[in-house]
């Protein structure tokens, strides 16, 4: 079993920056890949990055250039750092993790709330 929980979220002016960061516990070593989602109110959950067990990251096209993904291992944490916040980033943000082990098996966080206001 793995558990995920955000945190980093907060009410933040368009062009400000947040660190978002997701804290694994459990089972560890079977997590595969990592990766971040946001939840607009109305809107379906969307992808919006990822990183391997590799340390190879990919990015959704509207948040390439302004969102970083990273890994600390040693604080089994991976962190979402947001530059250059648009009002249409407001979300909530999710992690989510993959089991290496078991196919289609996959762990989310409780997410955490971004707010951009202009």
């Amino acid at each position: 079993q793995v558990q995920l929980v955000e945190s980093g979220g907060g009410l933040v002016q368009a062009g400000g920056s947040l660190r978002l960061s997701c804290a694994a516990s459990g089972s560890i070593a079977r997590i595969n890949t990592v990766g971040w989602y946001r939840q607009a109110p109305g809107k379906q959950r969307e992808w919006v990055a990822q990183i391997t067990r590799s340390d190879s990251t990919n990015y959704a096209d509207s948040v390439k250039g302004r969102f970083t993904i990273s890994r600390d291992n040693a604080k089994n944490t991976v962190y979402l750092q947001i530059d250059s916040l648009k009002p249409e980033d407001t979300a909530v943000y999710y992690c989510n993790a993959d089991d290496r082990l078991l196919y289609g098996r996959t762990y989310w966080g409780q997410g955490t709330q971004v707010t951009v206001s202009s």
